[in-house]
């Protein structure tokens, strides 16, 4: 099947849908389809991005997490796993990575000796700030084919969405 012009991948599997179960409405699949696949390529090309930097996306948003929270620079471990898109499995794991090679420090809060606070250290502010216009520019360029109108419907529709 040569696929036209405007059709891409999720239109042909709707069209199959459509044809072996006319029955069942797959409308859903047109956004849901979309979204998937557009989120796998923006990893992708952001991750490659990560990767010219030494990094991850998982480290990148640790730092970037608590680069973004403002001087002193520091979170406790609850406070940045809600802030950040680390999943609470991966967060001590993460954590340690990072503090062994010198981008973050653990330290006792001070209000509350038996608790932990995370700290950026200069090094990873240095790192941090050095990848951010990159991965701007990366998202930049991902975004290029829409209008800046287009963009900021795109944005609050993926709001609604709990995006």
């Amino acid at each position: 099947m040569a696929k036209e012009q405007n059709q891409d991948h999720v239109s042909t599997v709707l069209e199959q849908w459509a044809s072996e179960r006319p029955d069942v409405d797959v409308s859903p699949m047109a956004v849901i389809g979309r979204l998937s696949r557009a989120a796998h390529r923006i990893d992708e090309q952001l991750g490659r991005n990560f990767a010219l930097h030494g990094i991850d996306a998982a480290t990148f948003d640790v730092l970037a997490t608590l680069r973004r929270s403002g001087v002193p620079y520091t979170l406790s471990p609850k406070d940045l796993l809600e802030s950040s898109m680390v999943t609470s499995s991966a967060i001590a794991q993460r954590l340690n990575k990072l503090e062994a090679d010198g981008l973050i420090e653990r330290a006792a809060s001070e209000s509350d000796g038996r608790r932990k606070q995370v700290h950026l250290t200069t090094k990873g502010r240095h790192l941090v700030d050095a990848v951010l216009p990159d991965h701007v520019a990366v998202e930049r360029s991902i975004l290029e084919s829409l209008t800046p109108d287009q963009q900021a419907t795109l944005a609050e529709l993926l709001r609604k969405l709990g995006g």
